[in-house]
């Protein structure tokens, strides 16, 4: 009798919309209209510096290479990344994004974080896009692995912990 009083509290709890356990679980992204994604991106640039005061160096960046996601849904899984940015050589960076797919569609963000050097950390703000990503906005998180110096100026970049979310419902992340 105890048992069949148990499960039907239970299914009654269950329908009234209340959970039988403690805790609440976390809304799932369907629910809340977020989407996680994760992946690498890695980029041939130039770097133009300039001394500045205290035997400093500011520089400006740019750079393209190849952006994977690698975990998600709702992206393309491959874009063209270009980024133009600006290092005042002491601890702000920003800079302006642009990841483009293989059908043209865009996803325009900004930049701000740390010096623009290997472990330094980067948060991007998703502004918008268009095409498919018309509406889009979010946020991601990388540091650079590595920056190998080239010749005549060039260096390599990889970020290769490139995690984020976004939404396109156009509201704010």
């Amino acid at each position: 009798m105890r048992r069949t009083a148990a499960a039907l509290a239970g299914l009654l709890a269950l329908v009234a919309g209340h959970p039988v356990v403690t805790g609440a679980l976390p809304p799932a992204p369907a629910a809340t209209g977020w989407h996680s994604f994760e992946g690498t991106w890695t980029a041939i640039g130039r770097r133009t510096p300039i001394e500045i005061e205290d035997g400093g160096t500011a520089v400006i960046v740019e750079f393209s290479g190849a952006v994977a996601v690698t975990h998600g849904s709702g992206l393309s899984h491959g874009f063209q990344g270009r980024l133009i940015g600006y290092d005042d050589g002491q601890d702000v960076s920003v800079g302006r994004v642009v990841w483009t797919d293989g059908h043209g569609d865009r996803i325009y963000s900004r930049l701000r974080g740390e010096r623009l050097e290997a472990g330094k950390r980067l948060v991007g703000t998703i502004t918008g896009g268009t095409g498919r990503y018309a509406g889009i906005m979010g946020e991601y998180t990388f540091s650079w692995q590595y920056m190998i110096p080239g010749e005549d100026g060039t260096f390599e970049v990889r970020a290769g912990n490139l995690s984020g979310r976004f939404r396109r419902d156009g509201g704010s992340p």
